[in-house]
């Protein structure tokens, strides 16, 4: 009898943990749109989230509208729909989502604008990102050091590239980047050659390389067919680098006779890291994209189980109509002297991918 009601009381004891588990790990879904499976960091940061929210207790509904305006709110319209508990958004376009977030908004949808800010809508709830003119600081940075600037004085050639102007990060990519070079072109330091500057006429539609290239191509032929040289590009993001580096190679750049320019990026993607290694591309930015992950999830986990989320800034991303509370992470310049030690050494490309 008494080897039955052990065996009772054990059977219970285990049941209720069970059952607390199963509680555990159901807190509902969160709906997690993405603008594309075409750059590889957007594949990255759908994988990191879907991970950190199940460690959280969340089943996540994952989509990716492939840079299509209209698919990418069908889907936050389905999400919605389908009752999710919160909605984790990195916009194709920044300025299209208010009505689909104003149904989200009527049925208490927490919206969390992902790494690119929604703007023109009061039913954002909190944005994290970067730094993002930091990012643009970091970019002219690593151009003035590829230089060689102050030890050598110039004048150097230099073309400016910018992302897409229907992502808010763009502008605060250019401007945190035109606050280093701004001041040396006013100087003469650093020359246009091309005249092109100002977000409207360098910005570059849906981050697409292959736009950057045919500009890039223009940009040549139209101002360096005297046999001047290209100095260095400012490049936003790693996959208009490639582009751009692409129109360099056409016409002759990667020689002993013409060195590369030196040319920026953003994201740490693996190709570029390869490029670097090869001294075709510079540099870029480095963006932890986990941590970006694990602070989107703890920030749902709070807001939804009624706790305060951590907020590290609430001055800087005013929306249109609102400042909407963010918290920023801090993006870390990458080049062939450290990207070893701060891209490999924190697990975020295997050595094995960069052969």
């Amino acid at each position: 009898m008494k080897i039955i009601k052990t065996f009772v009381a054990a059977l219970a004891v285990s049941l209720a943990a069970m059952s607390y588990q199963a509680h555990a790990q159901d807190k509902g879904t969160v709906g997690i749109a993405m603008p594309t499976k075409s750059s590889l960091r957007w594949i990255s940061d759908g994988n990191e989230l879907v991970a950190a929210l199940k460690a959280k207790g969340y089943n996540a509904d994952l989509q990716y509208a492939e840079d299509d305006i209209p698919n990418q709110l069908a889907q936050i319209e389905n999400m919605v729909t389908k009752d999710v508990k919160a909605l984790v958004v990195a916009s194709i376009d920044g300025t299209t989502l208010s009505a689909v977030l104003e149904q989200a908004a009527d049925k208490g949808v927490k919206v969390i604008a992902y790494d690119r800010l929604i703007r023109d809508s009061g039913n954002v709830d909190f944005y994290t990102t970067f730094d993002n003119f930091k990012v643009g600081v970091l970019q002219a940075e690593s151009l003035l050091k590829g230089l060689g600037y102050p030890e050598k004085p110039g004048p150097f050639n230099v073309e400016l590239f910018g992302g897409s102007p229907d992502d808010n990060n763009a502008f605060f990519f250019y401007d945190g980047a035109m606050s280093v070079l701004q001041p040396l072109i006013d100087k003469g330091t650093l020359v246009v050659k091309s005249g092109q500057m100002g977000m409207e006429k360098v910005g570059t539609l849906r981050w697409d390389g292959a736009v950057a290239q045919a500009r890039m191509d223009n940009i040549l032929s139209a101002n360096y067919s005297d046999g001047s040289r290209v100095d260095a590009v400012l490049s936003p993001y790693d996959g208009l680098s490639r582009g751009i580096i692409s129109s360099l190679r056409g016409v002759g750049y990667g020689t002993a006779d013409q060195p590369w320019p030196i040319v920026s990026g953003q994201d740490a993607e693996v190709p570029s890291v390869k490029a670097i290694i090869a001294g075709e591309q510079y540099s870029t930015v480095f963006k932890d994209t986990r941590e970006l992950a694990k602070v989107t999830a703890n920030l749902v986990d709070a807001v939804l189980s009624g706790g305060k989320p951590e907020i590290n800034d609430e001055k800087t991303y005013n929306n249109g109509v609102k400042v909407v509370p963010s918290y920023l992470l801090t993006p870390v310049a990458v080049d062939k002297t450290n990207y070893e030690q701060i891209v490999v050494g924190s697990g975020y490309i295997k050595a094995d991918e960069l052969k």
